[in-house]
């Protein structure tokens, strides 16, 4: 906000963009987004206000950065920031189905002197390191806010009916809700059994249509939704106020998505919000 010219941000979700966008909109700050399935036209006005300077920040996934019409583009836009959201995407999804992320640094030949900005809410050592490689940081400097959030607390319970305990921790835990499970039947089962119990539930995985994933997600944010039940598909960027309770059905796939995912709870809220974790007495500790 302080620096002239435009924002150009990579970020990784169409879902997240559109957040972002009227999270910004609604504090009268100028974005927009450019994303799948707009219309030409659509796109063609974003970048024309872009380059007008009527656009402070611009969302982009890594896919839009090697079209031709938006490096043709480049040429004009006044961009005097680059900024990727989620940047553990990098080494998380650029070796296996989105190698995009590998090319983000391929713009910085459009824009030789903007700064480059990249931003995770968890990173490993070695993660830090491909970050800086793959962007060609050069002398980067690293910022790195402590791992302990104060106003989370953390649970680790055994259970024999792990059902029958999160229904529990429901009724005693009021506000919004995340259950995080392994696969997406689990997702569906685990609904229908909170919807079968008065509770205000629906499902959220990556195999459902795009515009019905948003209309879920939405209606979560929304408040229409008490709780969501979820793969790891679901979460990325949310910054929902009232979020009380995040649960994990089953372990997490590493230590580093344990606490992302658990951040997700406390955002903006004055009062701790407990985050558990609910496993069988056989698995493994």
């Amino acid at each position: 906000m302080m620096k002239e010219g435009l924002c150009l941000v990579v970020t990784p979700l169409i879902a997240l963009m559109k957040d972002q966008v009227e999270n910004l909109n609604r504090r009268g700050i100028p974005a927009f987004a450019i994303y799948a399935g707009m219309m030409g036209k659509d796109v063609e006005k974003v970048l024309a206000l872009a380059r007008e300077g009527e656009i402070k920040f611009l969302y982009v996934s890594p896919e839009r950065l090697q079209s031709r019409r938006f490096l043709w583009y480049c040429e004009v836009l006044p961009v005097t920031l680059i900024a990727v959201d989620e940047a553990h995407c990098i080494s998380q999804w650029g070796y296996d189905f989105r190698p995009a992320y590998l090319q983000i640094a391929s713009i910085r030949d459009q824009f030789p002197n903007a700064p480059i900005l990249a931003l995770t809410a968890s990173a490993t050592p070695a993660v830090q390191k491909d970050i800086c490689i793959q962007l060609q940081l050069r002398a980067p400097h690293i910022f790195i806010k402590s791992f302990a959030r104060p106003n989370l607390s953390y649970s680790v319970l055994e259970e024999e009916s792990k059902p029958l305990r999160i229904r529990n921790i429901l009724d005693r835990v009021p506000g919004t809700a995340v259950i995080y499970c392994r696969n997406r039947r689990q997702t569906q089962e685990l609904a229908a059994l909170l919807q079968a119990q008065g509770i205000s539930a629906n499902y959220y995985h990556a195999g459902l249509p795009n515009e019905e994933r948003s209309n879920r997600q939405a209606a979560w944010i929304n408040g229409e939704t008490r709780v969501i039940v979820c793969t790891n598909a679901f979460g990325m960027g949310i910054d929902k106020p009232d979020v009380r309770l995040v649960i994990h059905a089953d372990v997490p796939d590493s230590i580093e998505a344990y606490y992302q995912e658990a951040g997700r709870a406390g955002r903006m809220s004055r009062k701790p919000s407990p985050y558990c974790s609910t496993r069988r007495k056989t698995s493994s500790r």
